[in-house]
């Protein structure tokens, strides 16, 4: 291991060991809470030109898998953890996590103080960072971070979507249960790729979809051609406000009444799309832990997050129905349109990783696309 740091755009560095990609890595720093799932979140797309910083200090020592894989070839700009890791120990492990980090070409560092990190970033804000692998490189690492300017503004789905479109055919682990409907009228349904994890297509595999995976700037006009059941809006990273191709798109499609289920950056477009705005929160919501309640039942679901910008409750108009809201900062977390049957999530009822709790939000897309059919 050489001796690295971390660089903070307010001017703090701080003392670390390289242990993967030996390049500099500039990005946004935030931190993620979750236990468990670190391969998903280091291979999640939505991670795009961010640095995560680990809370759980034991990281890598279940290893690698290939089933574990949220995306092939996009993820996150590199990691932030406490302690080196240890040998693989899982049944599951198939390769050794260092290894795996250089043949990503993701930069790491370890043993970092990271509580003192998630502090300051709790209390500043997520900051513009870079990860310098070799101390010695410390001052071209300071002009090359003071080049960088943020997410704000920012369209990375174009940096992470697919280049062509293709058919996905693969379901669920068996280590998950999902209700299949195997009995009834495969539903076709297009899927825009603005950083779309692996687990959300396994799903709507599982559901009686047959899923078309699309580039986030497909015209909207080429897709009704193939007459679909449906449309799914993915996951992704960078400003939603940025993706006016993708807003456009959308909006025509809403004018079609064609059943619409947006995740993530996918729910931000939506509500763009219908006449809400967006904002850059201060530290985002990160883990797999988080609290959100169904305005409706009053129920409360644990649930998986990663966006750091969100939709301004105030800016909604009339035909937004507000339908569940985080228990954390009471942030906006659903919404349905009254005028369409359209509708959307802030956070990632697919997990991988994270709780189940909230899965039943796709049963709701697949009952909108069958009602439409019926």
């Amino acid at each position: 291991m050489k001796s690295a740091a971390i660089l903070l755009e307010d001017g703090t560095t701080i003392p670390a060991q390289s242990i993967g990609y030996d390049e500099i890595t500039i990005g946004e720093i935030v931190f993620n809470t979750s236990m468990t799932g670190y391969q998903e979140i280091i291979t999640d797309p939505s991670y795009d030109r961010q640095i995560v910083t680990f809370t759980n200090p034991h990281i890598g020592n279940t290893g690698i898998n290939l089933d574990d894989y949220e995306s092939s070839t996009h993820g996150c700009s590199g990691i932030i953890i406490r302690n080196y890791p240890t040998i693989g120990s899982s049944w599951r492990n198939e390769h050794k996590f260092i290894e795996f980090l250089k043949d990503k070409s993701i930069s790491a560092v370890c043993s970092v103080d990271t509580r003192y990190l998630t502090s300051l970033l709790r209390n500043k804000g997520s900051l513009n960072g870079c990860i310098v692998p070799d101390i010695k490189n410390l001052d071209k690492a300071k002009i090359l971070l003071s080049e960088f300017s943020g997410l704000n503004g920012l369209d990375l789905a174009k940096n992470v979507t697919t280049n062509k479109e293709y058919i996905w055919n693969e379901g669920t682990h068996d280590l998950i249960d999902i209700k299949s409907s195997k009995e009834q009228k495969r539903l076709k349904v297009f899927a825009y790729d603005y950083g779309i994890k692996k687990n959300i297509l396994r799903i709507l595999n599982d559901l009686g979809c047959d899923v078309t995976v699309i580039p986030a700037d497909k015209p909207f006009d080429e897709l009704l051609k193939n007459k679909p059941d449906g449309v799914f809006l993915s996951n992704g990273p960078g400003d939603p406000a940025a993706c006016d191709y993708a807003i456009d798109n959308i909006k025509n499609l809403l004018s079609k009444q064609i059943p619409i289920f947006g995740i993530c950056l996918g729910f931000q477009l939506l509500c763009l799309a219908s006449g809400a705005k967006t904002y850059k929160m201060k530290f985002g919501h990160h883990g797999a832990n988080h609290p959100v309640i169904d305005v409706k039942s009053n129920k409360v679901y644990i649930t998986s997050q990663n966006h750091g910008f969100a939709v301004n409750e105030e800016s909604l108009t009339k035909n937004h129905k507000i339908t569940h809201k985080s228990l954390f900062d009471e942030s906006l977390q659903g919404i349905e349109l009254t005028d369409t049957p359209a509708y959307g999530f802030q956070g990632h009822p697919e997990a991988s990783p994270g709780p189940q709790d909230i899965y039943d939000l796709f049963s709701k897309f697949i009952n909108n696309m069958r009602n439409k059919n019926a």
